[in-house]
């Protein structure tokens, strides 16, 4: 029981640690679902995890959330037959949180590979909130083009619609497309998504609570609609590096395209190239990291610890 005794005040979390050795045991002897060229593809730019880590951090946690899956569908179905209600079961809904460069797609996409290779085979969707940004035209009329990210930049009733509709079980909801290539939502293009077993939503501010556009407080949130939530974390010295490094390695690869929106960046020299990474870190990736991601931090259901070499060095887990 936590209190105060003999005169030294006992820390309270909600959360149970895990250091790695902890964490990794939980798998037990299950074999990987994937190999060296299935997680190159997994893998983000500038992102350093190999499948030792895939083994100790990742397999763990979807083992945890298929048994919350599992525990989710037996409650739906007893509920179900005491209410005498035919309908189907919904999506369980998964939000992966967390900073630029943090590392959170490369994890929302192997928790998709993990998932849907588990027990039953699921149907395992995977949306990210960028389709859900104001196109540029849109953030360049109301002054936003600079604070894309932020939570004012994402037509947020428009997210919460299409969660909404996926949890209310409704067929072919679609969700908007975004290209990092273009720097702009896809006109006309949208990913359907069908009543699948599990919906993993990855995005910076989903665990935000937020304020409408009038400055009140909407009356349903995203989180509202979540079962599980993941926050990939890391200090923000460690994360303004991946940054950098990332910014660094697309001059070669994305921005090298001359169709690419950051198509004048690629000539840069590496001094210059790294200025103009850290100052746009200063002005706008830094900024909405601490006013606004890491403060949602506490309302995870599960943080994933990045130490500076992008390894997971600790989980914390908010205890039931």
């Amino acid at each position: 029981m936590g209190g105060v005794t003999a005169g030294t005040r006992t820390q309270i979390s909600p959360y149970a640690a895990f250091d790695r050795a902890t964490w990794r045991a939980l798998a037990g002897d299950r074999t990987l679902p994937l190999d060296e060229a299935d997680l190159r593809a997994l893998r983000s730019l500038g992102d350093r995890i190999d499948l030792g880590e895939v083994a100790t951090v990742y397999l763990p946690l979807a083992d945890l959330l298929a048994l919350h899956v599992t525990a989710s569908q037996r409650l739906w179905a007893a509920q179900s037959r005491f209410l005498g209600d035919t309908t189907a079961k919904v999506p369980y809904v998964i939000a992966v949180a967390g900073s630029v460069a943090v590392g959170k797609s490369t994890t929302a996409r192997l928790l998709q590979t993990l998932l849907a290779a588990g027990p039953g085979s699921p149907r395992v969707d995977l949306v990210t909130t960028d389709g859900f940004l104001w196109p540029n035209a849109v953030l360049e009329q109301r002054g936003l083009l600079a604070r894309k990210g932020f939570p004012e930049s994402y037509d947020r009733r428009a997210l919460v619609r299409f969660l909404a509709d996926v949890k209310s079980g409704r067929g072919e909801v679609s969700a908007p497309v975004y290209s990092h290539q273009s720097y702009d939502v896809l006109r006309g293009q949208h990913q359907v998504v069908d009543r699948p077993d599990i919906l993993v939503l990855e995005g910076l501010n989903v665990l935000q609570a937020g304020r409408r556009d009038d400055g009140r407080v909407p009356e349903v949130f995203l989180s509202d609609f979540f079962d599980f939530s993941v926050y990939v974390d890391a200090a923000e010295s460690d994360v303004q590096q991946w940054y950098v490094e990332r910014f660094l390695a697309l001059r070669r690869t994305a921005f090298a395209d001359t169709s690419a929106y950051f198509h004048r960046y690629a000539g840069l020299s590496d001094d210059d190239a790294r200025a103009t990474a850290l100052s746009i870190w200063d002005a706008v990736n830094g900024p909405n990291l601490r006013q606004n991601i890491t403060p949602t931090r506490s309302r995870a259901r599960l943080v994933l610890q990045k130490a500076a070499d992008h390894s997971v060095r600790r989980v914390l887990l908010r205890k039931l």
